[in-house]
């Protein structure tokens, strides 16, 4: 999806927790590790006396121990805060920042890093909730059961909220007959039960089980997970570049063993750039029932309520209208919005973008990755293409889940409406943007147990750079944090955008890495626009047409869009060409069946013409036409518009100016200019202007004669004077009307002076191929 395409998105429950931090109290102590044989070294401390203490071999002692100490460091076998204590292999609650929910992991290790940052590593049981696949999913659940999970993953200690206490369904009943923890104990919300493993992505559960048989304590942690491995299947193994190219078919192989999947890998070591500060433990100001508060200003956030459409009556176009003949349906492919099966041409930047974003998804990190390239280079539809197929792979259980966003810099007024996207996407909640940065801030600086990964599209990159590049520096910024799990990809036209328009800050993040969309040659043009017909019948490309459409764009930009617009527009051509060739050739008996009409129906193959005129075909002179078009701004589109009588009297004014090199003329001059432009096509002769086109003229006949067009020669038998084409005083005010020339007051008489009001250049070119001013022999 600007919003999220392909998964749906929304938030991951976790366990409904009204009160906070009671075992561990409201003081903000700081967290102290446990190590083993703690209590004999301190005793061994206590036995030393104060006069060798305070000597030169105590002083040699102390270096030695710490010597030690360094070389083989002591065991961390739990952690305490004030009064509170927990110790390898015991069920904790972590609480979610921003809402009275708590997540029950088992501390499976517990991690240091150089800055002091206390954290250990858990292992996640889920809710019925969190498993997203109905159809998989068990409908036995009972109230307060957890399922152990294949999750891992490491979290600071100050998100720690107490203990919990996980048991069988039989020892849970006979603790509590009712069926329920009373609200007035201590254990309230903190007593689950656990009856079998599950992994939440292929929604596999392992036999039913009884708690205390396969878990006491840290030592059962190996065989817990064992049991979970063998009991569930997990992702397949990760699937190649090159197996993941776009014409790959994503299915599964249920006859692969389960026992070959990989283990899941436990992380061993934090980050130390990434270390995040801890958060205090003091309860939330607001208590019970408030809404969500920012870190910053402790303000509540208001969540806006999705908008509500009214359904507008939908007309339904039945396959009839797109194909109902060649010409329909050419056009149709040939659409730029128009989806392909696959995209040609990109295949080596197919796999690097695939390769990227599914080590990026499968390894939970977060990343940035730099696309460029000139416009039409198939950047966009690459991305969107790797991420279709991503998703059929989390379909297929090859690949852990993710949510995509697109956020389009065109498609926003306001760059810091990205938060408010992002945060959409993420949560489903409409929220300002102040308010979503303050949101995403907390969100990507706390740890989330089992976060899935997003996927951020930024597209048109250069339209989300403002004044002091807050947008780019935080979106940019926060794939870096540990717990955010942020991809984002960057789209832009350019290749240097980060060092001639972001600052250091910026594009040194950016340059993480980096992928060129080079521009289309024209046999790669040629291909996708081949691929685009295949499947249309008639014939009606010429392979010569596509062949120039395609030389002449890859020597300009190689843009496959502006390819795709001008083959396009030549289809459309050649089937008005078919059309006015029906239209001059009526229906005739056939010589087969008498009595039966013979026509030419346009949605056959149209053949070639002979005599070089329209034939309803795309040819080279038809794809010529197109790209003349396409190269012209409105104001040519316009002028080719024009009746003749319009278009006869620019020519004359053009003509003129040319002559004399003066810029004004009088309307009379314009007028012997455009005689004696019409003698020089006649040449003296007796030849009618059959040349000029009688519809367009319409009244521009020779004055004099009713309805009949009467030669020049003939007329000057009878008088000398040439007479011009009558309504040229009405095509004079007309363009005087659009802007096209400047008449003096308005009024077509001799007198009045005229001149153009736009370039000459721009009339020169418009009437530069006009067949009709060709005939008269004018030269522009």
């Amino acid at each position: 999806m600007p919003g999220a395409i392909g998964r749906p998105k929304r938030r991951l429950p976790g366990v409904c927790r009204e009160d906070s931090d009671d075992e561990l109290g409201t003081d903000d102590f700081p967290w102290e590790w446990i190590y083993e044989n703690e209590n004999e070294d301190h005793k061994h401390e206590n036995e030393q006396e104060p006069d060798v203490a305070a000597g030169e071999d105590g002083a040699s002692n102390k270096k030695r121990k710490r010597a030690t100490l360094l070389e083989f460091p002591p065991k961390i076998i739990g952690a305490r805060m004030g009064d509170f204590r927990c110790y390898l292999g015991d069920t904790v609650l972590l609480k979610a920042e921003g809402s009275n929910e708590a997540w029950v992991g088992i501390i499976c290790e517990f991690l240091d890093d150089e800055e002091g940052e206390k954290a250990a590593n858990f292992m996640w049981f889920s809710s019925e909730k969190e498993i997203r696949n109905s159809e998989k999913k068990r409908k036995d659940f009972i109230e307060h059961e957890l399922y152990i999970t294949t999750s891992f993953d490491i979290n600071s200690l100050t998100t720690v909220n107490g203990k919990a206490q996980v048991m069988s369904h039989d020892a849970f009943l006979k603790t509590y007959p009712t069926g329920k923890v009373p609200r007035k104990s201590k254990q309230f919300g903190k007593v689950f039960v656990c009856r079998r493993g599950c992994n939440t992505r292929t929604c596999t559960y392992t036999d039913e089980f009884v708690w205390e048989d396969i878990y006491r304590g840290k030592e059962d942690i190996e065989g817990l997970k064992e049991l979970l491995r063998k009991g569930t299947r997990a992702t397949r193994k990760k699937q190649s570049p090159k197996d993941a190219s776009p014409e790959r078919d994503y299915t599964l192989d249920h006859d692969r063993d389960a026992d070959d999947d990989a283990a899941p890998r436990t992380p061993k070591k934090l980050k130390t750039r990434d270390a995040v500060t801890p958060t205090s433990k003091r309860k939330t100001p607001g208590g019970k029932g408030a809404g969500a508060v920012t870190p910053s200003s402790h303000r509540k956030i208001m969540i806006k309520k999705h908008l509500e459409f009214t359904p507008l009556a939908t007309r339904i176009l039945s396959p009839f209208h797109i194909q109902a003949s060649p010409y329909q349906l050419a056009r149709t492919q040939l659409h730029v919005a128009s989806v392909p099966t696959s995209l040609p041409c990109r295949e080596s930047e197919f796999s690097l973008v695939y390769s990227h974003l599914e080590a990026a998804i499968t390894d939970g990190s977060g990343t940035c990755i730099y696309i460029s390239g000139t416009p039409g280079t198939g950047k966009t539809a690459t991305v969107r293409e790797v991420v279709s197929h991503l998703d059929n792979a989390v379909r297929a259980d090859e690949l852990d889940d993710f949510i995509f966003v697109e956020i389009n810099g065109m498609k926003i007024t306001d760059p810091h409406q990205s938060y408010s996207l992002l945060w959409e996407a993420l949560k489903g909640q409409r929220v300002s943007p102040s308010q979503a940065l303050d949101l995403l801030e907390r969100e990507f600086n706390h740890p989330s147990p089992r976060r899935v990964p997003c996927v951020v599209l930024m597209d048109e990159l250069d339209q989300l750079v403002t004044k002091n590049q807050g947008v780019m520096y935080n979106f940019f910024n926060w794939p870096g944090l540990r717990h955010s799990r942020l991809i984002v990809l960057a789209v832009a036209n350019t290749m240097d955008l980060p060092e001639r328009t972001l600052s250091n800050k910026i594009s040194s993040r950016l340059g993480l890495t980096r992928i060129t969309f080079p521009g289309y040659n024209h046999e790669q043009l040629m291909r996708i626009v081949q691929s685009r017909l295949e499947g249309v019948p008639g014939d009606i490309v010429d392979a010569d047409a596509v062949q120039f459409a395609a030389r002449k764009v890859a020597a300009v930009s190689g843009d496959a869009r502006r390819a795709l617009d001008i083959c396009r527009r030549a289809v459309e051509l050649a089937e008005t060409d078919a059309r006015s060739i029906a239209e001059n050739n009526p229906p005739t008996p056939s010589k087969k069946r008498p009595g039966k009409l013979q026509t030419i129906d346009e949605h056959t193959s149209p053949q070639k013409k002979k005599g070089g005129g329209p034939s309803g075909r795309v040819t080279i002179e038809t794809v010529r036409r197109a790209i003349n078009e396409a190269t012209s701004n409105p104001l040519q589109l316009y002028l080719r518009s024009l009746p003749f009588a319009s278009r006869l009297l620019l020519t004359a004014l053009l003509t003129r100016t040319q002559r004399t090199g003066l810029a004004e003329s009088t309307f009379g001059d314009v007028l012997e200019e455009m005689q004696r432009t019409l003698k020089m096509a006649t040449g003296g002769e007796s030849r009618p202007l059959a040349l000029l086109d009688r519809k367009a003229i319409g009244a521009s006949t020779v004055a004099g004669v009713d309805g009949a067009m009467t030669t020049v020669a003939a007329r000057s038998k009878h008088d000398s004077r040439l007479m011009r084409p009558a309504g040229l005083g009405i095509a004079a005010i007309d363009l005087t009307g659009a802007g096209v020339i400047n008449l003096e007051g308005q009024k077509a008489e001799r007198p009045s002076k005229i001149r153009l009001a736009v370039g000459d250049e721009e009339v020169r070119l418009a009437f530069r191929d006009d067949p009709e001013i060709k005939a008269l022999g004018v030269v522009l």
